[in-house]
Formats: structure tokens, C-alpha cells, sequence
């Protein structure tokens, strides 16, 4: 049971996930962005996944300047945290739920999340690659 009083487990089959779209933002006084990832969080699989793809032509286009490896760096950030390694910081040592919330807490840097959704699956794992698919590629 979540903290709310509701289950986590949906049926027989289907799970609650919560994702968040991953955004770069090469100029954040602009605030505009390209999708580059997404991040899924799967309580009842005890499940955090992040998956991305760089498309540096596109990030050119909203700044011919924009510092990739800043981009590709903060990426390989959100990577760390999710696997829990420990050169994230503090931010990779909490439970799953406080690595997801960590990574979807607004800020103003060149990659940030959007907002948190909620879906159903039974395999979290692919969802996050149709994810992927669907918002990024």
C-alpha cells in the first residue's frame, strides 16, 4: 500500500509507474528545450530506470553554442543517481522513491525534468523504452 491508502498493484497484471519526461534547456533564460530522456519509477517492482538520446542537431538549432558536455555531463549525472552509484553524491544514497523525487524536483539547470505522470504496466522496463520512443526519438 502507498502512503495514500491505495495499491500500488493495479489487478492481476498491471502495476502503477510514475515517469517524467527529461528536458535540456542550452539557454534556461529562453526556457526552451528538447526532450533528451525520461526517468520511470516502479514501487511494486522496487524499479528506477532512466533511458536518453542526445540529438545534438536539435539542441544546435535552439543555441548553435550550447555547451554539450555540459549536457552530456548532467545526463550522466541523472544516470548515477539512478544506479545509485556514489560518485551522485547524497542524492544516489536514498531509497528508489527519494532518487526519483530528487530527480524530478524542478531546478534551473540545462537538463530538467517535466512533470511527473502516472500509467499502468506490467513490464516497466519496456514501457520506458516505448517512453523513450514515443516522447524523444
Amino acid at each position: 500500500m502507498t502512503s495514500a491508502g491505495t495499491s500500488d498493484h493495479i489487478g492481476d497484471d498491471y502495476l502503477a509507474f510514475e515517469y517524467a519526461v527529461l528536458k535540456a534547456v542550452p539557454r534556461v533564460d529562453r526556457g526552451e528545450c528538447v526532450n533528451v530522456g525520461v526517468v520511470l519509477y516502479c514501487q511494486a517492482r522496487d524499479y528506477l530506470g532512466v533511458l536518453q538520446h542526445l540529438d545534438r542537431g536539435r539542441l544546435r538549432i535552439l543555441d548553435p553554442r550550447v555547451d554539450l558536455d555540459a549536457v552530456r555531463a548532467a545526463l550522466a549525472g541523472v544516470e548515477a543517481v539512478c544506479a545509485g552509484r556514489a560518485v551522485a553524491g547524497r542524492a544516489a544514497g536514498g531509497s528508489l522513491r527519494e532518487r526519483f523525487g530528487w530527480l524530478t524536483a524542478p531546478r534551473s539547470t540545462v537538463v530538467q525534468a517535466g512533470p511527473v505522470h502516472s500509467g499502468l504496466t506490467r513490464d516497466p522496463a519496456a514501457d520506458l523504452h516505448r517512453l523513450l520512443d514515443r516522447l524523444v526519438h
